[in-house]
């Protein structure tokens, strides 16, 4: 009777120890620490490099990016302008006439107000504008000694029916039509310059698979001409809000990824739309800045491949921390199952695997992308 107690003692201290090292590889430490950890560090990893995620699903969404859609001004040229010409009829008052633009641009926040407020100096305090309206796509108008004066693209100069006697499209700079009195009065050209990084940011995205486009509300010819220096095939001009959104609309259709690249507040209706909207942090607008998922806080275009690329290696990571805490408890779990796994080895593939994983997470902030 001793020897079949002691017998079945033995038995049962053997299986509750392999029942402790079960319930010890079956702790699920090593997963609820490594997948968040994989994020933490992929979030860390980019702020480091001046990129801010608003959450760690936006690392997943923008790893699997297909399509790249940017906005020219701000976003791959400086934003930057510098009046070139002014061409005002001469039957005004060439001085005047530009006191009352710089007067009415200075309503704006738009990079073309400063370039023209530059040129011009300091406002005029005599000026009065009464009745100033935004025309979103368009451009300015307001009313000044009772005459009307219009300031934007010419575009806004057909939605008033002002004609004029110039050919938009001869001219490759943007260009700002006057309008006084509802007669055209003349032209202003500015020039804009392209990021120093803007041709890698386009050869690295290439180079990754990711199709790019451009999208401006600049006249078509000067948003060609700076598609064609970067090598982009697809750009468009001329856009308004609306037609950018519907521009984006057309590629989701084909049930693709779109990123959308801009930085004025007219961006940010396109930008809460696409798969991943990325704002430009530095000269963006806070409407554009606020609605973003990703935001580039120093403006450089070079970053956006750098936030795939973070992507990337961030869900890497994730992947090779489940996997190595899947593999190691399976292992463990069947070597318990069989008497061959200690108390060691048990925690090991908890405690162990955690580490490693932690290990694992923290090497993304060492890499250079």
């Amino acid at each position: 009777m001793i020897s079949d107690s002691l017998g079945a003692m033995i038995v049962f201290n053997d299986w509750l120890y392999r029942a402790l090292v079960f319930l010890v590889i079956s702790c699920p430490c090593a997963l609820v620490i490594s997948i968040p950890l994989g994020y933490f560090g992929g979030i860390g990893a980019a702020s480091k490099n001046g990129i801010l995620f608003k959450g760690s699903n936006f690392l997943d969404s923008i790893a699997n990016i297909q399509n790249v859609v940017m906005d020219k001004t701000g976003t791959m040229t400086e934003g930057v302008f510098k009046v070139q010409d002014v061409v005002i009829s001469d039957q005004l008052n060439k001085d005047e006439i530009l006191k009352m633009v710089n007067a009415l641009e200075g309503q704006s926040t738009h990079p073309v107000a400063t370039a023209i407020h530059d040129h011009v100096g300091e406002i005029d305090p005599s000026i009065v504008l009464e009745k100033v309206e935004e025309i979103s796509g368009h451009g300015l108008r307001a009313e000044i000694n009772g005459k009307e004066l219009h300031v934007g693209n010419f575009k806004l100069m057909d939605k008033f029916g002002i004609k004029y006697d110039i050919d938009p499209n001869s001219i490759v700079y943007t260009l700002i039509a006057i309008a006084y009195d509802k007669k055209f009065a003349g032209y202003l050209t500015i020039a804009d310059t392209i990021k120093e990084d803007a041709q890698l940011t386009v050869d690295r995205l290439k180079a990754m698979g990711v199709k790019t486009t451009m999208l401006s509300g600049d006249k078509t010819n000067v948003v060609q001409f700076v598609a064609d220096k970067l090598g982009i095939v697809n750009a468009f001009g001329d856009l308004l809000p609306e037609d950018k959104v519907n521009k984006v609309n057309e590629i989701k259709a084909t049930n693709q990824t779109v990123a959308f690249v801009g930085d004025g507040v007219n961006d940010a209706p396109v930008v809460a739309l696409s798969t991943v909207g990325i704002a430009m942090g530095g000269l963006g607008s806070d409407a554009t800045i606020e609605t973003a998922d990703v935001v580039i806080q120093d403006d450089r275009p070079s970053k956006i491949p750098m936030a795939i690329n973070i992507g990337k290696q961030t869900r890497k990571i994730v992947w090779q921390n489940i996997v190595l805490a899947f593999a190691v408890k399976a292992v463990v779990l069947i070597l318990g199952a069989g008497g061959l796994a200690t108390m060691w080895e048990a925690v090991f593939a908890d405690v162990g695997v955690a580490l490693l994983a932690i290990l694992n997470a923290v090497r993304i902030q060492k890499m250079k992308f």
